[in-house]
């Protein structure tokens, strides 16, 4: 009986849902059968999954707290959690937020998914559009949600930053920007995100960024679209939202600690729907995140690794290193033959580019993330700067 309904869920899911394998799974299957140059120990800079230790304070506060499992959480999360994520948008974007213009989540994938089901619920015809390419969540959520998608691409040519069509942009009921992005790495200056606010507020619609990369960088910290609506005098973010986490910045994915902020009309009707959705975070993980939240100390010693990443890679493959994220985006002219030439040839995965857009987008370039220790990020660029020749 649970295998019969196990297969209805399945073909519904294939009739309606029509959604494409994750990258890794496509990566999988593009490298199946080769066999990798033994004399080498693999190495892989595919996922952008911090690889140094969870900082000793969150982990002891985690530790601490183990008591409080015998609780419920609530679904709007402890007020510990949400004061510290409002003291870190002031403190780094000089935004002071009023509790009800934030929402803790589980992490911001989840967000991301149920956020445009819930606000194109209602729309007859649901319009949107995001930037390609992208993170395969942003697709999955325009299928889950029938909406019609418009996507966004970025290439060299517009130094991989969208274009606007306002024609296109008329007709979108929510965009979804993502800068500093994954994966080109570009950034929006506060101009150029000033005038996407404008945009919002001209065609109503909602506009939402993606800032999960806002603490990794080099050079300036990147400015975050709650800044660009102030800026124009939009105080109340009408319209605006964005997203961050402390996946990156405090090194701790497993934590799932993100948050929504911004329009408090919006956010009060999706708070309503997400006590439906049952994605509470533990006390134990929302005591570990406040912690993390609070502390600036532990995400500037984080960062620091990633700069240093990045300066190996631009002392061994003679490259200038990004703004910001610790991703490269190196164009290899056949991103799929050169994917499996490096796993063959020096036993190291990377990520195709095309895996990661449509219509095209990514294609010829490969995406690394340098997430690892200093001697494996060295071993890993000497090695792609032998394929890179």
């Amino acid at each position: 009986m649970i295998d019969d309904v196990k297969l209805q869920i399945n073909l519904l899911l294939g009739l309606y849902m029509n959604f494409q394998t994750y990258p890794f799974e496509k990566l999988t299957a593009l490298l199946e059968g080769i066999l990798p140059n033994p004399n080498l120990s693999p190495l892989t800079l595919t996922i952008g999954e911090p690889q140094f230790q969870t900082p000793d304070l969150i982990q002891q506060k985690l530790k601490d707290t183990t008591s409080f499992l015998n609780k419920y959480p609530k679904t709007t999360g402890e007020d510990i959690l949400k004061t510290a994520m409002i003291n870190f948008c002031q403190k780094r974007f000089d935004i002071k937020l009023k509790k009800n213009q934030l929402i803790p989540t589980f992490g911001t994938r989840e967000v991301l998914f149920n956020f445009p089901q819930f606000l194109l619920f209602d729309k007859p015809h649901p319009t949107m559009a995001f930037t390609n390419p992208f993170y395969q969540i942003y697709e999955g959520a325009g299928i889950a949600s029938r909406a019609k998608i418009i996507h966004l691409n970025l290439t060299k040519e517009n130094n991989f930053k969208p274009l606007i069509d306002e024609l296109k942009l008329a007709t979108c009921d929510l965009v979804i920007l993502n800068f500093p992005n994954n994966p080109t790495t570009s950034v929006l200056e506060i101009r150029e995100l000033e005038t996407w606010v404008k945009l919002a507020l001209k065609h109503n619609f909602v506009l939402l960024n993606d800032e999960c990369y806002s603490e990794i960088f080099l050079g300036d910290a990147p400015h975050s679209l709650l800044e660009a609506s102030r800026n124009v005098g939009n105080d109340e973010f009408k319209n605006i939202l964005i997203i961050n986490s402390i996946s990156k910045r405090s090194s701790a994915p497993g934590l799932r600690s993100g948050f929504i902020a911004g329009d408090e009309h919006i956010l009060k009707d999706y708070m309503k729907y997400r006590t439906y959705v049952g994605c509470a975070s533990p006390l134990p993980l929302q005591f570990a995140s406040a912690a993390a939240w609070n502390d600036e100390t532990h995400a500037k010693e984080i960062r620091a690794k990633y700069v240093e990443n990045l300066k190996i890679a631009k002392e061994i493959l003679g490259i200038e290193p990004p703004n910001a994220t610790f991703y490269l985006w190196l164009f290899v002219s056949d991103d799929l033959e050169f994917t499996k030439k490096a796993y063959k040839e020096q036993n190291l995965k990377v990520l195709a580019g095309s895996f990661l857009g449509r219509d095209g987008m990514g294609k010829g370039y490969i995406r690394i993330a340098l997430v690892d220790k200093p001697e494996n990020t060295k071993k890993a660029m000497t090695r792609l700067k032998i394929l890179l020749k």
